[in-house]
């Protein structure tokens, strides 16, 4: 066997057998009830960058050490554990704690952003239940009432922006999936809601003209005591999308949209039947 090849094979079982005995001794250390031991560990493996090993020594700790000297040490190394390993529900649960519990603490404010950044970590995907993020706005707004002249202020911000526009998205997508499902009337009503929510929206032209096109869809299938009123609501909101939203490239189909709304408008007037 050549010799580099030896030196490596050496190397290798050494390594395993340094790993095994570390693992060993990192077992009997979270069993023992040497706990001032265990929070030097906890400390140490935390600076080495050993975050998981120091999570679960910091929780073991946590019950032992409440109300002593310590409990607030581990009480932050804790959170900035799980943080680490990117627990961030219990993170933000942790952070949360701390600075209830902690209020003048020099790292309560820290705490207090570091919860409201966990929530906002938990955040899903638009497409999904937006239960989290509207938690997470809610934390953020109150992080920077609280703190108002803090360092996090414009990082809150962007973040604030970026869960409002995640709801902004959830929100036209279900409106707009109204009139997918030729659910018109779901549709006018969920599209008006939203404009109202969202007066700066990037989609306020495609809902103005989901509003005409459902609005139309639905009156023109109504019954014939119902058709006025609400080809009269149709034209009204052409009235407002033409005047917003002139050069759009939906124009020429909801000005179709308006004649054919006078014509039959017009034929009601004349009393002429259907």
């Amino acid at each position: 066997m050549p010799p580099m090849k030896r030196l490596y094979i050496i190397a290798s079982i050494l390594l395993a057998i340094s790993t095994l005995c570390g693992c060993k001794g990192y077992e009997k250390l979270l069993k023992s009830t040497d706990y001032d031991g265990k929070y030097d560990a906890a400390l140490r493996y935390y600076n080495e960058g050993s975050y998981t090993r120091a999570r679960q020594l910091f929780e073991n700790l946590a019950l032992y050490y409440r109300g002593n000297e310590h409990a607030e040490d581990i009480a932050w190394y804790y959170g900035q554990s799980l943080l680490k390993t990117e627990y961030y529900y219990n993170a933000a649960y942790q952070f949360k704690i701390f600075s209830k519990r902690y209020p003048y603490s020099r790292n309560a404010e820290e705490a207090a952003f570091l919860a409201a950044y966990c929530q906002y970590m938990e955040s899903p995907a638009y497409t999904l239940d937006q239960k989290t993020t509207k938690e997470a706005i809610t934390e953020l707004e109150q992080f920077a009432n609280r703190y108002p002249q803090s360092t996090h202020i414009p990082e809150v911000n962007n973040y604030l922006d970026e869960l409002r526009n995640k709801l902004m998205q959830k929100d036209y997508e279900i409106a707009v999936g109204y009139y997918n499902t030729e659910s018109y009337r779901a549709a006018v009503v969920s599209l008006e809601r939203f404009l109202n929510d969202y007066p700066d929206s990037p989609h306020r032209e495609q809902a103005m003209y989901y509003i005409v096109k459902s609005g139309y869809i639905y009156a023109i299938n109504s019954r014939e005591d119902k058709m006025k009123e609400r080809l009269q609501q149709v034209v009204g909101n052409f009235d407002k999308f033409a005047a917003t939203f002139a050069g759009s490239k939906y124009m020429s189909e909801c000005q179709d949209i308006y004649n054919k709304c006078k014509a039959e408008l017009a034929r009601i007037e004349s009393g002429e039947a259907k």
